[in-house]
C-alpha cells in the first residue's frame, strides 16, 4: 500500500481541537510512506500544538495565516489548492464543518478547501453532544451529499470527561483510510479486469411485516453491498443488484435491479438470477426469521406480553451452495458480535462457499451505517485480516480476492 502514497500531495488541515496532537502522527506516517504533506493550521490549532512540530515532521513550511505569503510569486491558498491530490482535515471540529457547509472561507484552511477541486476528507473529532447536535448532523449530511468524505469519530472517553462518540480516528487507522482512498482511485483509473463477468450482488436490509404498522428489521443500510456493486461496475462487470430498503442512491451502470422488502422476496429474486451469474456476493443482511402470521389489522396493546411466533426464512447462500455450478464463485458475509472467525469458518464449510467476509459489528468503524469497515477474509486457504478501510476500498479488495479464487480454481 505504501506505493499508493508515494509522490501524492496531501494537504493536512489541523483545526482547533484537543486531538490536534494526533495530527502530528498522521503527518509523520504519511511522510514516511512517501507523500508530500503540506500542513495548514488554524489559529485555534496553534493553541494545542506548534507549527514547528509539523515543519520538522514534513520538511515543508506550515501555513498559518491567510495574509502571510511565504512565496510572493504565488498565492499560498491557491497553490496548495491546485497541487493537492487530497485534502485531509484532522481533527475536524464542528466549527470547520459549519463554515464549509455554509460557504464561509475566513481563514487559510477554509479558503483552501473552497478553492480546491481535490477530494476533501473530514476526520471528525468533538464532544459527543456537539457531534449529535442536529445542526452538526445536518451540516455533515449536506456536505456528504456534495461529495465530501468523512472519517467517523470513534467512541470512548473524551478529553472533556464525557464518554461517547467523538474521538478522532486513531492515526494508523486514518492513514489506512487515506491509503484505501488512493488504492480505490488506482483501480478506477486502471483496466477493466471484470469485463465479461456477470455478478449477482445482494445489499441492504429486509423488513418483515408484523401488522400494517409494525415491522421487524435490522440495522443494515446497504452501504457495503452498494460499494461492491459500484466497484464491480467500474471494473467492467455486468452487475445485477438485489436490494432491500435503503436510503442510498443506486449505483449507475447496473445491468439489472430487483427491489425487494422481505427475506422471501430476496430469496426468490436471487434464485431467479443465480443460474445466469458467474459470481454471487451476498452482502445483504437477510432476515433469518419472519413472523409466522402478518396481522391484517394493527395489534392493540394489552396488559399482558405480546407473543409473536417466528418461522425460518430460506438460507439464500446455503441454497446457492447446493445449486452452484463448477464455474460459479460464492462469497458470503458474516456480521458477528462474538467468535467472529470461528462462526465465519463454520459458515464457509456448511454453506459450501469460496469466501466469507467476516466482521465484528460491535467494533467502532466496522458496524452498520458507517463508511468504513474492518474485515477478515475467511477462505479455504486461510484467513486474511484487513485494517480499517473505506467500504469502497474493502469492496475492491473483495473483488481482487474473487479474481484470485477464480484463477486458482479454473485457470490452473
Amino acid at each position: 500500500m505504501e506505493r499508493m502514497l508515494k509522490g501524492k500531495s496531501i494537504v493536512l488541515g489541523v483545526s482547533g481541537g484537543i486531538a490536534a496532537f494526533k495530527a502530528a502522527s498522521v503527518a509523520s506516517a504519511l511522510t514516511k510512506k512517501g507523500a508530500q504533506v503540506h500542513v495548514i493550521m488554524t489559529e485555534s490549532a496553534q493553541k494545542f500544538i506548534t507549527p514547528l512540530t509539523f515543519q520538522s515532521l514534513t520538511k515543508h513550511p506550515v501555513v498559518t495565516d491567510i495574509f502571510i505569503e511565504p512565496d510572493p510569486s504565488e498565492l499560498a491558498h491557491i497553490a496548495l489548492a491546485d497541487q493537492a491530490d487530497l485534502i485531509v482535515v484532522a481533527p475536524t471540529t464542528a466549527n470547520v464543518i459549519g463554515k464549509v457547509a455554509h460557504g464561509i472561507s475566513d481563514d487559510m484552511l477554509t479558503t483552501t478547501i473552497m478553492a480546491s477541486k481535490a477530494p476533501v476528507l473530514f476526520a471528525l473529532a468533538m464532544n459527543v453532544n456537539m457531534f449529535e447536535n442536529p445542526i452538526v448532523q445536518e451540516n455533515v449530511e449536506y456536505l456528504q451529499s456534495k461529495g465530501y468524505l468523512f472519517a467517523e469519530p470513534q467512541e470512548g472517553l473524551l478529553a472533556c470527561g464525557w464518554t461517547g462518540k467523538g474521538r478522532l480516528m486513531e492515526p494508523e487507522d486514518l492513514v489506512a483510510y487515506i491509503e484505501g482512498f488512493f488504492a480505490q482511485g488506482s483501480v478506477e483509473s486502471g483496466k477493466k479486469d471484470l469485463l465479461g463477468l456477470r455478478l449477482l450482488i445482494t445489499a441492504g436490509t429486509n423488513v418483515e411485516a408484523l401488522d400494517p404498522v409494525r415491522l421487524v428489521t435490522n440495522r443494515a443500510t446497504g452501504r457495503m453491498g452498494y460499494a461492491v456493486a459500484e466497484a464491480a461496475v467500474a471494473r467492467g462487470a455486468e452487475v445485477t443488484l438485489v436490494t432491500g430498503p435503503t436510503q442510498l442512491d443506486l449505483p449507475t451502470g447496473l445491468a439489472a435491479v430487483e427491489r425487494i422488502n422481505t427475506g422471501l422476496e430476496m430469496y426468490e429474486a436471487v434464485m431467479k438470477h443465480f443460474s445466469e451469474s458467474d459470481v454471487y456476493i451476498g452482502a445483504a443482511a437477510v432476515s433469518d426469521y419472519r413472523p409466522k402470521e402478518t396481522h391484517k389489522q394493527k395489534l392493540k396493546k394489552s396488559d399482558g406480553p405480546l407473543l409473536v411466533e417466528f418461522v425460518r426464512n430460506p438460507d439464500i447462500i446455503a441454497t446457492c451452495g447446493e445449486k452452484r455450478a463448477p464455474h460459479q464463485v460464492l462469497i458470503g458475509f458474516a456480521a458477528e458480535t462474538e467468535n467472529v472467525l470461528e462462526n465465519a469458518r463454520g459458515k464457509l464449510i456448511r454453506k459450501k462457499c469460496d469466501l466469507f467476509v467476516a466482521n465484528d459489528v460491535t467494533q467502532q468503524g466496522a458496524g452498520f451505517g458507517v463508511d468504513t469497515n474492518i474485515v477478515t477474509f475467511v477462505s479455504h486457504e486461510g484467513d486474511e485480516s484487513l485494517p480499517m478501510l473505506p467500504k469502497s476500498e474493502v469492496a475492491n479488495r473483495i473483488l481482487d480476492k474473487m479474481l484470485q479464487l477464480r484463477e486458482g480454481r479454473f485457470v490452473k
